[in-house]
């Protein structure tokens, strides 16, 4: 018997080798997806992924137990040593791309699983895992509904054992962390116990109920540990250090450019955007205060700031209510849809899957705004998710107020475009056709941050370059606000993860230097205390789009077109930006 196991052995490695390099590659990235997919069944439902192995994955939770960490860490290393023996030299500009991509993930989750150890330190990561398996087979219609109930009340019944694992592992907790973890669970709590049970046919009510009673008692418990337990213990930090946080940056954003540098880039951007802001709304400010002279003898920044601050301030005061605000998004989407078409930008995926719909609520404390939620890439024709996060009814009127203000009539059509129309909706439904299906799963499932940020970033510019509400100069002192958004996101990233920034140094350049309301600087300083790499995406994505389509344009000469140019560079998937360089020559 063992004679045979080792002939089968050496045939199997035999046929291997005989396979050519990019036949190897295809194999490699189809088992990374299938296998990193089958660790986290919630992950799965949403990505379409619904058996693997004859494993029902819709009836599990995660196994976040140290002996499946174990599992999953000798995968990743296995998988590297297995990548890292492929000839690179003899694979195409496409394959390149792919072997990047697998490199990177595989690197980045064993920095995980090694060092940074989230399922010691996160529990944002239990709740949000919690969450998606249950509101992913609630809204997704991969079957009938009978049939998604009986994996919910599956998975319930696992609930107190997960939870379990969660309070084992956990050891400590910065408390910003702990406090949104408390938010979010809640946020499970109302769904388990209100949302889903409501729509629960009435002959499975009681089947629900049996499994959502012990499953609400360990949420519930769950509650008390992070209010009485973990809360005591928040000695660990959100900071990444300089170390960890390079590393994961560059395994994250696959740019070429490290985060010191690309600290340094922001830096002298964040000027230069001010100084465009100020000639834009000069003539402005004398429309909006007729009359009313600049005080004399103040600073250069202290000028920018009076005068862009008194004409956005003015601009802000036209918002949405906040009964409105999900009707006024609806209406932006189907404005930047017919805008989109008439100038023929691209072509638009003729499926038209997009629901407009509130923030789940478990999703709250990184998505304080809005998101997008894409189909499953195994399962396309299934719904795809633009999520507006709703004015809570409880907040009061000056905080409902700035995040209207900051969220103004022509900032939430920026929004809708940068998330809808033609931002992330279109580039995941075009991402849909990549072929072959490995490398389109690949793309869909770990696509690279700053292409997928970047092209939403570059879209919004994209449309107001040709002619979005008439070159309103409202919309581009609004969307020149948006720059310097994107260029605060990359220096508050850089410096709270790895040079100490403090609390009051963040708020200030956001409120003092990027003009931003005190509720949206508040929210994104916790964002960027529960995430770290991912706020520099957009201004190191918006700037790779930019030199990949004037690398485009150069090359094609006289023959380039905007529409061509959008629609093969979405064709690809996301790739990093500089392989798109290379697989479009």
């Amino acid at each position: 018997m063992r004679k045979l196991l080792a002939v089968l052995a050496l045939a199997a490695l035999a046929a291997g080798c005989r396979r050519n390099p990019s036949e190897q590659l295809s194999r490699l990235s189809e088992e990374y997806v299938y296998t990193t997919l089958s660790f986290s069944p919630s992950g799965a439902t949403s990505a379409g992924l619904h058996q693997y192995n004859k494993v029902d994955l819709d009836d599990r939770l995660d196994d976040l137990s140290s002996a499946s960490l174990d599992r999953q860490r000798h995968f990743y290393e296995d998988f590297l040593d297995r990548l890292r023996r492929l000839p690179t030299r003899q694979l195409s500009a496409e394959d390149r791309a792919d072997a990047t991509i697998l490199e990177d993930q595989a690197k980045l989750a064993l920095l995980d699983l090694n060092e940074i150890h989230s399922a010691l330190h996160s529990p944002t990561t239990y709740v949000e895992t919690l969450g998606n398996a249950f509101f992913a087979p609630f809204v997704l219609e991969y079957a009938p509904q009978p049939d998604r109930i009986r994996h919910i009340i599956a998975r319930l019944q696992k609930v107190p054992l997960f939870l379990d694992q969660a309070s084992t592992n956990l050891i400590s907790s910065p408390s910003i962390w702990t406090g949104v973890a408390i938010e979010e669970n809640q946020g499970n709590i109302d769904l388990v116990d209100k949302t889903i049970r409501a729509a629960v046919p009435a002959d499975m009510r009681d089947a629900y109920a049996r499994a959502a009673t012990p499953a609400l008692d360990a949420m519930r418990k769950f509650q008390d540990y992070l209010k009485s337990s973990l809360a005591l213990r928040s000695d660990y930090s959100w900071r990444l250090g300089q170390d960890l946080y390079m590393r994961k940056f560059r395994y994250t954003l696959e740019s070429g450019v490290e985060a010191d540098g690309t600290l340094q880039q922001a830096t002298q951007q964040l000027q230069a955007v001010r100084a465009k802001m100020l000639e834009i709304a000069q003539p402005l400010y004398r429309q909006m205060f007729p009359g009313k002279k600049e005080q004399p003898g103040l600073s250069p920044d202290d000028r920018e700031n009076q005068i862009v601050g008194a004409v956005l301030d003015k601009i802000a005061g036209r918002h949405s209510t906040r009964e409105s605000y999900m009707d006024d998004a609806r209406k932006d989407l189907d404005e930047a849809r017919a805008f989109v078409q008439e100038k023929h930008l691209l072509t638009l995926p003729a499926q038209s899957n997009l629901q407009v719909i509130p923030t789940p609520e478990f999703m709250r404390g990184i998505y304080s705004v809005g998101g997008f939620d894409p189909a499953p890439p195994l399962q396309p024709q299934l719904g795809a998710f633009y999520w507006v996060t709703p004015i809570p009814a409880d907040w009061p009127p000056a905080r409902v107020e700035s995040k209207l203000r900051e969220y103004n009539f022509y900032k939430l059509k920026l929004l809708t475009i940068h998330e809808a129309m033609p931002g992330h909706y279109v580039q995941m439904q075009i991402s849909n056709s990549v072929e072959p299906k490995p490398r389109r799963l690949l793309r869909s499932l770990f696509g690279n941050g700053p292409y997928i940020e970047g092209w939403a970033q570059y879209a919004e510019q994209m449309m107001l370059d040709n002619g979005f509400l008439d070159h309103s100069p409202e919309m581009a002192l609004t969307f020149a606000k948006e720059q310097l958004r994107v260029i605060a996101n990359a220096i508050l990233d850089v410096r709270l993860q790895m040079l100490d920034m403090t609390d009051q140094d963040a708020l200030d350049l956001m409120m003092k230097q990027t003009f931003q309301e005190k509720e949206e600087a508040e929210e994104k300083l916790q964002r960027a205390k529960l995430s770290s790499c991912q706020l520099p995406t957009y201004f190191v994505g918006w700037s790779g789009w930019l030199h990949v389509r004037d690398e485009y344009k150069q090359a094609k000469g006289g023959a380039y077109n905007l529409s061509t140019f959008n629609d093969a560079a979405l064709h690809e998937g996301a790739v990093p930006l500089p392989q798109l360089i290379s697989v479009l020559r």
